[in-house]
């Protein structure tokens, strides 16, 4: 999830790559429907965006039973790169902190790690 429209697009293009079906949102919103009506095996949101960041997000998502996706495993993908931008998305409730910009490889390893899947 990304509100910037190039990039949602470059992380689907890129996790696409490696066999993923990914669902963009352009809104943390959106992202949240996402999260309970289509349940992904792996979310990843940027922090800094418009309206309601990542945290807010995230907050939403583990406030969620886990039947409604409450525990999805969660990836920030954010230019947010100090040492405590880290600490706080991980205190949020995001499992992996990943600083923009980043390659496929290295993206697609993390996301398969949070899904438990090592191929």
């Amino acid at each position: 999830m990304d509100d910037e429209l190039d990039f949602r697009e470059l992380v689907t293009v890129m996790l696409g790559q490696y066999g993923a079906v990914v669902k963009a949102a352009a809104s943390a919103a959106e992202a949240l429907e996402y999260v309970e009506n289509w349940k992904p095996d792996v979310l990843v949101a940027d922090i800094g965006m418009r309206g309601e960041d990542g945290y807010g997000l995230i907050r939403k998502v583990r406030a969620l039973s886990s039947g409604r996706g409450g525990s999805t495993p969660a990836l920030a993908l954010t230019a947010y790169t100090r040492a405590e931008d880290r600490l706080s998305a991980l205190s949020a409730g995001y499992q992996i902190h990943l600083a923009k910009p980043i390659t496929g490889p290295e993206l697609a390893a993390a996301v398969a790690n949070l899904a438990g899947r090592s191929n």
